[in-house]
């Protein structure tokens, strides 16, 4: 297919992939970010044991019936307990057990009193006020239950899920393995950062940024290079990494120009061609393909309509790969709070700001050569063909990013 609305490419691209279902067993410490891949019970109660929430004395409720100021009553102090520590002592009417906080309440309390509300004297403490039972009383699996379900099987694990799992004792679980991507970069002009910038040579953004920006999406790069304009040299790429990878990414090669060699690349190793050009500038020309049943997406060499498309369809294919629901495209209605005076014969792609329910546009360019303006930015701001022109208080749709 041809010239087709993005509406249709993002559905081609997430028909066309499976969600990743291979696990791999990691520490929960390298756990951050990722997918679980099974649903997680408690082993234990938490807390395993009643305990105390305050400083104070363990007691009997029963013995501070009609305690007041007026009339303390007095209980003696037999024994006393920390946190982390161990306490046999069964504790009896008319006695109190001095407690901190976090400790294991003995045997025979039913409830804490804190310890600035009593008086303690020698042996005994002086309570001025009745208790309830279970008062100041923190039971086992108060706060989770064993077997009940902590985590269930396609979250992803947040410092609180770790958090959750380090209380439990759970010290690895299986999660679902990163997406493996190659990255391709086409074009005699460009080189690595590092080497020395020679005539008619640019340094290669592209490769770097999208590689950064996978690792956002929890990926992991197994090969990013620069291959040269020639078919027979990406071809052999492509074939040296398919069975490595989930995805191969290339940019550069598109368009119609002579050295544009996607085309001619994919007929070579004989991809599966879905779509190549999409309504929307920049990024027209891009280019999907299946190849032995792993995605290639070919974006355009210039630096933002790279980034741009890859913002709305290569992190669409991640998403799909992953489940991941953060990567889930979110579009918001917003005001526009600066002009954008160019007319939009098709559907155009402007980055903008996106703070308190208004879009701004940043300071510099738009064209799709150029990058420096993306700084800051935090959405793309989905122009509809036929608009003039876009004025300060105008509703546009955007997609965060």
């Amino acid at each position: 297919m041809e010239n087709i609305e993005l509406e249709l490419a993002l559905q081609i691209i997430g028909e066309s992939v499976n969600q990743i279902s291979n696990t791999e067993k990691v520490n929960i410490e390298e756990a951050r970010g990722r997918i679980i891949g099974q649903d997680i019970y408690a082993p234990i109660n938490q807390p395993p044991f009643n305990r105390s929430p305050l400083d104070g004395y363990a007691l009997k409720s029963e013995d501070t019936l009609g305690a007041s100021k007026d009339n303390p009553i007095k209980l003696k102090v037999v024994d006393e307990v920390f946190a982390g520590g161990d306490i046999n002592t069964i504790l009896k009417n008319k006695q109190a057990i001095r407690i901190m906080t976090g400790a294991e309440i003995p045997e025979g309390a039913d409830c804490v009193i804190r310890q600035e509300s009593t008086n303690y004297d020698m042996n005994e403490v002086e309570i001025y006020s009745e208790l309830k039972r279970y008062e100041n009383y923190c039971f086992a699996g108060e706060d989770v239950k064993k077997g009940s379900k902590l985590i269930s099987k396609g979250e992803k694990l947040t410092y609180i899920h770790i958090g959750l799992l380090a209380v439990m004792g759970i010290t690895q679980v299986l999660v679902q393995r990163k997406p493996k991507v190659g990255i391709i970069s086409t074009g005699d002009e460009i080189i690595s950062v590092g080497q020395t910038l020679g005539k008619g040579k640019i340094y290669d953004s592209n490769r770097v940024a999208i590689s950064m920006r996978l690792l956002d999406f929890g990926c992991e790069i197994v090969s990013s290079k620069i291959i040269s304009d020639e078919v027979h040299y990406v071809s052999e790429e492509i074939y040296n990494l398919i069975d490595k990878v989930d995805v191969i990414i290339t940019t550069g090669g598109v368009s119609v120009g002579k050295k544009d060699i996607m085309h001619e690349v994919i007929k070579t190793i004989n991809a599966n061609r879905l779509f190549w050009r999409v309504k929307m500038k920049p990024g027209t020309p891009a280019i999907y393909s299946i190849y032995k049943n792993k995605p290639i997406i070919s974006l355009s060499g210039n630096p933002f309509a790279a980034i741009a498309t890859f913002e709305i369809m290569g992190k669409e294919l991640i998403y799909k790969l992953t489940g991941d629901i953060d990567l889930k495209q979110i579009r918001v209605k917003s005001i526009m709070e600066d002009d954008f005076l160019k007319s939009s014969k098709g559907r155009r792609i402007v980055r903008g700001i996106y703070k308190n329910n208004k879009v701004y546009l940043p300071e510099g360019g738009h064209s799709p050569g150029m990058m420096s303006s993306m700084l800051g930015c935090n959405c793309l701001i989905d122009i509809k063909p036929g608009t003039k022109q876009l004025l300060k208080g105008d509703e546009v749709d955007i997609i965060l990013i």
